[in-house]
C-alpha cells in the first residue's frame, strides 16, 4: 500500500524541527549506519518524547520515497499524544471520576480504533498504550474508532509497568482479567477511580504486570467457547463501568 507523503517527514532537519517544535510522531526510521549532530538530537529527542525509532537498511527507506531522506523518515500522528500525569490532573479537576484503558499487547489498530469508539461512548477518558509493539494510528485506526480517537486522550508510554506505578500513586485502582479468577467483571469496584489492563488475544496481559494489578475478574460466558475478541470485551467491561457509575 503506497504511503501519502503528507503522512511522511523525511530528511534529517525536518524531523529535528518538528520533534522541537512537539509535532506528534508516531514512529521514526533510523537507516542503521546513520551519524551525526542532527542524529544525535534526533535521537535524545524522540527518547524524550516515547517516539520509538526503527533501525533499518537504506533499501527500505529508498523504496518508500525518491527524496533525500539522509538516512531518516518518520510517520506523522494522526492522534496527539498526552502525558499520563498530565491527563489523570486534567480529568480529576473536571471533577470526573477516571476510568482508563490500558492496551497490553494488543497490536492490531482496528482493535485499538474499536476499544477507542467503546472507550468513548462509555465515558472512559484516556487510553494508554505502550510506545513499541503498537502500529501507527493511522487511516485504517481513525476508520475503526468512527472518530473517537481523536476524542479521547491517548498516553503512549516506554513502561507499562512505571505507568501502573503512576496510577496506583494517584489513587487510581488496576483490574486486569483472568480466566481463572473468582471475581465476575460485574463485582468490580468501578465505582472507584480505575483503569483496566487489556491483553494480548492469545497471550493475555504479561505476568510482570498482571502481578501489579489490584484485582482480577473474568467475563462469565454462556460456553466454553474460546473467549472474547480484545474490542467485544473491552466493550462488556466499559459498559459494565459506565452501568455501575450510572447506578452510583
Amino acid at each position: 500500500m503506497a504511503i501519502k507523503q503528507s503522512s511522511l517527514i523525511i530528511g534529517r532537519q525536518p524531523l529535528a524541527e518538528a520533534l522541537q517544535t512537539g509535532k506528534a510522531i508516531d514512529k521514526i526510521l533510523l537507516q542503521k549506519n546513520a551519524s551525526g549532530d542532527v542524529i544525535n538530537t534526533i535521537r535524545k529527542l524522540a527518547r524524550d518524547q516515547n517516539v520509538p525509532i526503527q533501525l533499518v537498511p537504506v533499501e527500505k527507506l529508498n523504496g518508500m520515497t525518491k527524496a533525500n531522506h539522509q538516512g531518516v523518515l518518520a510517520f506523522v500522528a494522526r492522534v496527539q499524544y498526552m502525558d499520563l500525569q498530565q491527563v489523570i490532573d486534567y480529568v480529576v479537576s473536571k471533577g470526573e471520576l477516571p476510568l482508563f484503558l490500558m492496551l497490553d499487547g494488543v497490536t492490531d489498530v482496528r482493535n485499538i480504533g474499536a476499544i477507542a469508539r467503546s472507550a468513548v461512548c462509555c465515558g472512559a477518558q484516556a487510553v494508554i498504550i505502550p510506545d513499541k509493539g503498537v502500529g501507527a494510528l493511522n487511516e485504517e485506526a481513525m476508520k475503526s474508532s468512527a472518530g473517537a480517537l481523536e476524542q479521547i486522550h491517548i498516553c503512549r508510554v516506554n513502561s507499562l509497568l512505571k505507568a501502573v506505578d503512576t496510577l496506583h500513586l494517584n489513587g487510581i485502582l488496576v483490574f486486569t482479567s483472568e480466566m481463572r479468577a473468582e471475581k465476575n467483571v460485574f463485582e468490580l469496584p468501578f465505582t472507584d477511580p480505575c483503569c483496566i489492563i487489556m491483553g494480548d488475544e492469545g497471550k493475555g496481559v504479561q505476568p510482570y504486570l498482571a502481578k501489579a494489578a489490584d484485582h482480577f475478574f473474568k467475563i462469565p460466558m454462556a460456553t466454553g467457547f474460546d473467549s472474547f475478541n480484545v474490542s467485544v470485551a473491552s466493550g462488556i467491561i466499559l459498559y459494565e463501568a459506565m452501568k455501575h457509575r450510572m447506578g452510583k
